[in-house]
C-alpha cells in the first residue's frame, strides 16, 4: 500500500469521542498520510509494516489506534512499544500522554536505562495498560520477572532500522520470544535493511505494508531560528521579538485556543494590533478576520493549526512558532505561511529545554539545521524603540508646524522657565505614558517576581522519582553564560525553599541572584545551576555556606562523589568559628562566621567577570 491524496478525517477512522476532542484542541483536523493508512490496520487486527520517516506523524499512527483500543478492565500491559533510544522512548511516552488526556485511568511506563530501577518497578507494581522502552532495560524487567507482557495485545516496533543500528536486534528478538504470538504486532521503519526484514518475515503475520514518502521541505527562502526559554518567559520572549522586527503582517501559532486568544489580548495589551482565530469561532467570524488582515486592520493574526488551514494570505513577512508543533510535517507548513511571492521570511520557533528532541525531529525533516538566536536583552530593545521613535519623528519633521503649534512651545518654555530640550523630554514621557521607551521599575520588579516564581516552582514541582540531568540549563536572560549543575546537601529535610539557597549563595558568595540557575529540590539533597569556570577560592568557600544551619558541602554533579561528611551540630560549628584571640567570630580581624581571606578573592573575581557575566572561555552575555 503506498501513500496516496487523502480525505478522511479522525472521525471516519473511529476513533473514539476523547480521542476527537483531544486531537481538536491539539489542533489535529485531519490525519497525515501514515495516519490514514496504518490506523485502519491497527483497528482491524493486521500486522503491519510501516516505512516512514520520523517526522511524519507514525506515532500518532500507532498511539491513538492502541489507545482506542485498551481494555478497562485489564491492568496488565496491553500495549508494548520498543525505542532505540532513551529519548525517543520519553518523547513516545509524552504523546501517548497528550493524546490519552481524556482517558480516565490511562497508564503508561517509560522504561529506559540511564535511570534508578526502583520508581520503574513502582509504576509496574501498581498497574499500567501501555509500557514503552528501550530494548536492554526492557530485557532487565523481564528476567527480574518485573514485566508481564502475557497480556500485550499491540506490540510495536519503532524505528527498527535503528536499533539494527545500535546493536540491539538481539535484545529486541528475545523480547519477541517473551510475548504469547497472538498479539498484534507492527514494525515502522525508515529503511528495510535484509536484518529487519527476516524479523519481519519470522514474527509478523501477513503483514499489510505501508509506504509513505516524506516530502521534501522547501525553506530556502525562509531564515529559521530558535529561542530557548522557559515556558513562562514566553511572553515576554514574544514582546521581546515584535519590538525588535520590522514586519509587514505576522502569524503566531500557538496550540490550544486558550492560548490563542490569550495571547493576541498580551499583544493587543503591547499596543499592537491582533485578532485570534481558532476552531471554535465561526466560519463567518474567521473570514471576517481574514479579510481584516488583508485589508491591513491588523498586523498579528494568533492561530492554531486547525484555524490556519487553507489561509491564504501573501501578506506574512514573520512567522513565530509560539508553541512547538508535535509533528514535523506542522512545522512545514506553519513556516510555509511566509517567504511567498519571491520573497524572503523569517520564522522563529520558541522551545523549552525539554523540547529539544522535537527540534531534533524537525531539523532532520527539513534535512537543515535551525540557528539559536539570542533573546534581545533590554538594551536591544531600547535601542530599537528609539530608533523607530526617531523614524517616526524623521517622517513628521517633513510636516512643518504651525504658527500655532511654535507659539504655544514658546509659551510653554517661557511660562514654565524651561529649556526646550526639556519641554521635548517631558511631550516624550506624556506621547509613550501607556509604553514608556525605556523599562519601568515596576517592569524590572516583574522580572525579578516571575524569576523567583520560576525557582519556587522548579524547586517545588520535581517529583522525587525523575532523574536529574547533568547537563544545567541556560539562564533566560543571559544563555551566552555557560553553566555548570552543582550538588549540595541540604533538601526538603532540611526546610529548606530555593528562596534560601539563592539568598545564601547570593549573600555568603557575592555571585548576583541573577545569575543562579535553575534549583532542583530532593529529600536529601539538592542541586543548583551556577555559572562554570569558578575559582578555587570561592569554590572552597561556598563549601562553608550553611542553609538552615545546615553546610550545603558542595560538590560537582555527576562529576564527583557527594560529600558524604557528616553535618557537624551548630554548637561545635559555633565553637569552631571562635578565633584564638578574643573569642570573637573570626578571629583578629572579626569577620563574619566561615568568612575567610577568600570571600576577598572571590569577590574580586565577581566583580572582575561583572557578576558572572562571561564564562570559562572568556564569552560575554550583556545584561538586560
Amino acid at each position: 500500500m503506498s501513500d496516496t491524496e487523502h480525505t478522511t478525517s479522525f472521525e471516519a477512522l473511529g476513533m473514539p469521542e476523547f480521542v476527537l476532542k483531544t486531537l481538536s484542541e491539539l489542533g489535529y483536523e485531519s490525519p497525515s498520510p501514515i495516519q490514514a493508512a496504518s490506523i485502519p490496520v491497527f483497528m482491524s487486527g493486521a500486522d503491519l509494516i510501516g516505512q516512514a520517516q520520523t517526522g511524519t506523524g507514525k506515532t500518532a499512527a500507532f498511539a491513538l489506534p492502541l489507545l482506542a483500543k485498551l481494555e478497562d478492565d485489564l491492568h496488565k500491559p496491553q500495549g508494548l512499544i520498543m525505542a532505540p533510544t532513551r529519548e525517543l522512548a520519553i518523547q513516545v511516552a509524552e504523546a501517548f500522554q497528550r493524546y490519552a488526556r481524556y482517558r480516565k485511568g490511562f497508564r503508561i511506563a517509560p522504561i529506559y536505562g540511564g535511570q534508578d530501577f526502583r520508581p520503574q518497578l513502582k509504576l509496574l507494581k501498581q498497574g499500567v495498560q501501555v509500557v514503552v522502552g528501550t530494548p536492554g532495560r526492557l530485557l532487565d524487567h523481564l528476567r527480574r520477572g518485573s514485566l508481564d507482557i502475557s497480556e500485550v495485545k499491540t506490540l510495536v516496533l519503532d524505528e527498527a532500522d535503528e536499533m539494527l543500528r545500535m546493536g540491539f536486534i538481539e535484545d529486541v528478538e528475545e523480547i519477541l520470544s517473551h510475548c504469547s504470538g497472538e498479539q498484534q504486532t507492527a514494525l515502522f521503519s525508515a529503511t528495510m535493511p535484509a536484518p529487519i526484514k527476516r524479523i519481519a518475515d519470522k514474527y509478523l503475520t501477513d503483514p499489510q505494508h505501508v509506504v509513505i514518502q516524506a516530502k521534501t521541505a522547501t525553506v530556502d527562502r525562509i531564515d529559521q531560528s530558535y529561542w530557548l526559554v522557559d515556558g513562562r518567559q514566553k511572553p515576554e520572549a514574544l514582546r521581546r521579538y515584535l519590538e525588535t522586527r520590522s514586519f509587514d503582517a505576522m502569524i503566531v501559532f500557538v496550540r490550544t485556543r486558550e492560548s490563542a486568544s490569550e495571547v493576541a489580548e498580551k499583544v493587543n495589551a503591547w499596543g499592537y494590533r491582533a485578532e485570534a482565530i481558532h476552531g471554535a469561532i465561526s466560519q463567518n467570524q474567521r473570514e471576517k478576520t481574514i479579510n481584516g488582515l488583508k485589508k491591513n486592520k491588523f498586523d498579528i493574526l494568533v492561530a492554531t493549526d486547525v484555524a490556519a488551514r487553507g489561509l491564504d494570505v501573501d501578506r506574512f513577512s514573520h512567522v513565530v512558532n509560539y508553541d512547538i508543533p508535535y509533528d514535523s510535517e506542522s512545522y512545514v507548513h506553519r513556516i510555509g505561511r511566509t517567504g511567498r511571492a519571491g520573497r524572503d521570511g523569517e520564522a522563529v520557533l520558541f522551545i523549552t529545554q525539554r523540547e529539544t528532541r522535537l527540534l531534533k525531529t524537525i531539523e532532520r525533516h527539513i534535512k537543515q539545521q535551525i540557528t539559536r538566536a539570542q533573546i534581545p536583552n533590554n538594551d536591544v530593545v531600547l535601542q530599537q524603540r528609539v530608533e523607530r521613535f526617531k523614524q517616526q519623528v524623521a517622517e513628521q519633521s517633513a510636516k512643518a508646524p504651525s504658527a500655532m503649534i511654535q507659539s504655544v512651545v514658546e509659551q510653554c518654555c517661557h511660562d514654565l522657565e524651561i529649556e526646550p530640550e526639556y519641554l521635548a523630554g517631558v511631550l516624550i514621557n506624556m506621547l509613550h505614558s501607556e509604553h514608556p521607551l525605556e523599562p519601568t521599575e515596576e517592569m524590572k520588579q516583574n522580572r525579578e517576581r516571575s524569576r523567583e516564581e520560576n525557582a519556587n516552582r522548579r524547586g517545588e514541582l520535581q517529583e522525587d522519582e525523575a532523574p536529574i540531568e547533568t547537563a544545567p540549563n541556560p539562564l533566560p536572560d543571559y544563555p551566552d553564560v555557560e553553566m555548570e549543575r552543582f550538588r549540595i546537601e541540604v533538601g526538603r529535610r532540611s526546610g529548606v525553599k530555593p528562596r534560601d539557597i539563592v539568598g545564601a549563595i547570593a549573600n555568603e558568595a557575592g555571585i548576583e541572584s541573577t545569575f543562579i540557575g535553575d534549583i532542583i529540590l530532593r529529600d536529601e539533597f539538592s542541586t543548583v545551576d551556577l555559572p562554570s569556570g569558578m575559582p578555587k577560592e570561592l569554590f572552597n568557600q561556598m563549601k562553608k555556606i550553611r542553609v538552615r544551619g545546615t553546610p550545603i558541602r558542595i560538590t560537582r554533579y555527576g562529576k564527583e562523589a557527594p560529600d558524604a561528611t557528616p553535618a557537624p551540630n551548630k554548637r561545635k560549628f559555633r565553637d569552631a568559628g571562635r578565633g584564638k584571640e578574643g573569642g570573637k567570630p573570626g578571629g583578629k580581624s572579626g569577620g563574619k562566621p566561615g568568612r575567610k581571606p577568600a570571600a576577598a578573592k572571590a569577590k574580586k573575581f565577581a566583580d572582575d567577570r561583572s557578576g558572572f557575566r562571561g564564562s570559562s572561555k572568556g564569552k560575554k552575555a550583556k545584561r538586560s
